[in-house]
């Protein structure tokens, strides 16, 4: 057998299971997830999402023991998305400024019970909308930006004053983070932050999200607001605008299709970086795993480590919690 004279050989810091942790560049924690929770009406209630499997819409009972669960794992943060019944829709989201509505009253239960978890909440109009659009459809059937932009502002304090650490406007419309930002000061909220969507996307991996909440939009589609998937300069744009506007933190959505663009904002942003893991990203997973097609942990794991790779400091992710139990387990 030849012995060649290879005086470099990158497999030696592969060798075995402790080099490779000692070399490793990024890694995956609990502390690192956020878990997106889906909230109902009514009390004792769990509704399976056929097209999410594993995830439930939960009343506001059960989403508290599932916070607390949560945060025993280390996962320090939750996103709350209400389903509310149609009857309560209309075309400006007015249930949306109820501060006894669903949403609000489910983050007093979760802060009462579980003061130290951070409860973060949606900002924008689709649960609440007759038309299923994020932002306020005229006559002609255009989304009208700037009355929207009140109707936002008017939401975040209602959800600020019921609670909620970080508001996190999803809507895509222009200036909304400015508009947010002083509605929150001038009622006195000055320490709830502004977790910015900054660059969402027009994207197809929504289908599971709509379902859970069945805000679908009645009529058109949302591509006059949500970004061009095509676009990667865009998306750095979008961001620094949010950050001059008072973005604390700012987001790319989605996630695995999306990972250089996240690189690109991740290299720009002076503010930390968020990434959703979105509905039809986890479905695909859940598919293929039940298919027998793939190992789901070491998939799921694999796919959350390329997001830290990637520059995201934090994972929104239907994946959080078994995640936590994995990386607990270790």
């Amino acid at each position: 057998m030849n012995v060649y004279d290879l005086p470099i050989r990158p497999r030696r810091n592969r060798r075995t299971e402790s080099i490779r942790s000692i070399v490793r560049e990024h890694s995956v924690s609990s502390t690192d997830l956020i878990q997106p929770m889906f909230v109902c009406e009514g009390n004792q209630k769990s509704e399976a999402i056929v097209s999410m499997p594993g995830i439930f819409r939960l009343s506001t009972d059960l989403i508290v023991k599932e916070c607390v669960a949560l945060f025993e794992l280390g996962v320090p943060g939750v996103a709350l998305f209400p389903a509310i019944s149609d009857s309560k829709k209309d075309k400006k989201a007015t249930e949306s400024l109820n501060d006894d509505g669903l949403l609000q009253t489910t983050v007093r239960a979760i802060k009462a019970a579980v003061p130290g978890i951070t409860v973060i909440t949606d900002v924008a109009m689709d649960p609440y909308s007759s038309d299923g659009h994020d932002g306020f459809v005229n006559e002609q059937g255009e989304i009208v930006n700037d009355v929207t932009l009140d109707i936002l502002a008017n939401m975040a304090v209602s959800q600020a004053r019921a609670g909620a650490d970080m508001v996190a406007p999803s809507d895509m419309m222009d200036g909304r983070v400015g508009v947010i930002r002083e509605a929150l000061d001038d009622h006195g909220f000055t320490n709830v932050g502004i977790l910015s969507y900054s660059a969402k996307y027009a994207s197809s991996y929504y289908g599971p999200f709509r379902d859970a909440l069945s805000s679908a939009p009645k009529s058109g589609d949302k591509k006059t607001y949500q970004m061009d998937p095509a676009n990667v300069r865009e998306a750095i744009y979008e961001v620094e605008l949010d950050i001059a506007e008072g973005a604390d933190m700012v987001m790319v959505k989605p996630g695995l299709p999306y990972l250089d663009v996240l690189r690109a904002v991740s290299e720009i942003s002076n503010v930390p970086v968020a990434v959703y893991n979105v509905s039809g990203e986890y479905a695909m997973l859940r598919a293929a795993a039940e298919k027998g097609w793939l190992d789901y942990q070491k998939a799921v794991l694999e796919a959350l480590l390329s997001f830290k790779r990637a520059g995201a400091d934090m994972i929104l992710t239907y994946h959080a919690k078994e995640a936590a139990e994995w990386l607990k387990s270790k």
